[in-house]
């Protein structure tokens, strides 16, 4: 039986260096910050039952318990450099330890991101992150920044997820090779770290789309102050969703959720630069809308015609 200790020696403690001056096996890491960067830190815990299902697939959770925080990084315009991990689990089993260690150090290895430290405990599966990165003083894309005449704009593409949820509820029937196209933006979403870095300077704000696009925008405006129209026929909807009804394609691209795509805001006069500056991190983006100084957000069809969708964002403590 593994011991809480051979546990994290075995599958989290990794022999080479990385940017932490003390990592792993003390009471705490050390991390030395580069001189003259800002430090972003962001957590988010992932609950067996809430956030995914039982019996959910190791490698694959391990994967999207990193990407969710760097997909906050990434809409800071934030540079990863470690985390830590604090994981509750049921049983010490082998076999899902090294499969979520290996989805998990997969991920940070693309992003040079180091695990620094963290806790194991015995409970109910849950699995929280912290992940720090960096910036240079006044590059971050806060909230707070979007302008009345700003275009929206959309990385990648929405709703697969939610078309997935829909399909592991029985809400719709999706054939089996539907259901596995849907399913991989849920289980694997990609955070947009090298669109995010790319668009310091040129975007004013962003935010990544966790709880669906509506709810998410929604912050942004609040916190900017500002409204925002949006076409719902030009929300980009994943490839499975894509071959759906467009009521369907609506509803799920603009309050779908667990999307992990950058919602942003720029000058229009800076469409030339983000369409180059998104060719060169291989992220597509698509120009969605645009910013208001009227409060409050209008969903419109493609010729411009009100649309009454009555949408909101994923609620933790409502749903």
């Amino acid at each position: 039986m593994l011991s809480e200790f051979d546990l994290i020696q075995h599958y989290f403690a990794r022999p080479r260096a990385g940017r932490a001056t003390l990592g792993i096996g003390d009471d705490c890491a050390l991390l030395t910050p580069t001189p003259g960067l800002q430090t972003a830190i962001s957590s988010d815990m992932l609950v067996e039952g809430r956030h995914f299902f039982a019996g959910a697939d190791a490698r694959k959770l391990g994967h999207k318990s990193l990407a969710v925080n760097l997909s906050d990084l990434a809409a800071m315009g934030a540079r990863p450099v470690a985390f830590t991990l604090a994981l509750a689990l049921p049983a010490a089993e082998r076999d899902w330890l090294a499969g979520f260690a290996e989805g998990l150090f997969a991920l940070a290895d693309a992003h040079g991101c180091e695990l620094i430290g963290g806790d194991t405990t015995k409970g109910p599966l849950n699995i929280c992150i912290t992940v720090f990165g960096e910036l240079a003083p006044g590059a971050a894309l806060r909230r707070d920044a979007a302008r009345a005449g700003d275009d929206v704009w959309i990385s990648g593409t929405l709703g697969d997820a939610r078309l997935a949820l829909a399909g592991y509820r029985a809400e719709l029937a999706l054939a089996p090779a539907e259901l596995e196209l849907a399913a991989a933006r849920m289980h694997t979403p990609t955070p947009r770290v090298a669109l995010g870095l790319a668009l310091a300077g040129v975007a004013h704000a962003a935010i990544d789309i966790s709880d669906g696009l509506v709810g998410d925008l929604g912050h942004i405006l609040a916190a900017s102050r500002v409204g925002a129209t949006l076409d719902a026929d030009a929300l980009p909807a994943g490839p499975a969703l894509a071959r759906r009804e467009q009521d369907l394609r609506r509803r799920f691209t603009a309050a779908g959720g667990d999307d992990y795509e950058l919602c942003f805001t720029a000058p229009a006069g800076a469409r030339a630069a983000i369409a180059a500056l998104a060719a060169g991190a291989a992220t597509p983006v698509t120009r969605v809308g645009r910013i208001d100084a009227a409060p409050g957000l209008r969903l419109v069809d493609g010729a411009a015609r009100p649309l009454d969708l009555r949408l909101e964002g994923f609620d933790h403590f409502r749903e």
